[in-house]
């Protein structure tokens, strides 16, 4: 991580904010898309019932609740440069 992004760890304890009494449960990880993006969905317990919460793991390797943007393609002049 380059210091600017947040942990998986931090965004747990600030979404679910898991105790020794009522951790936080990895559900799931994988890969999304032919992007191969990965993501890894927790559950928490909160006073009003569970809670599931997905976090992506962006190219900056920070963790975030929304997916990053996928790259759009890009024509550089490189290629026609002499």
């Amino acid at each position: 991580m380059d210091g600017n992004g947040i942990s998986l760890r931090a965004l747990v304890d600030k979404w679910l904010a898991p105790t020794r009494s009522i951790p936080a449960r990895v559900i799931k990880v994988g890969r999304f898309g032919s992007s191969g993006v990965r993501y890894v969905r927790l559950e928490g317990q909160m006073a009003t019932g569970p809670l599931s919460i997905v976090f992506f793991r962006h190219g900056d390797h920070a963790w975030d609740v929304f997916p990053p943007i996928p790259s759009s393609p890009a024509m550089g002049t490189r290629i026609f440069a002499a």
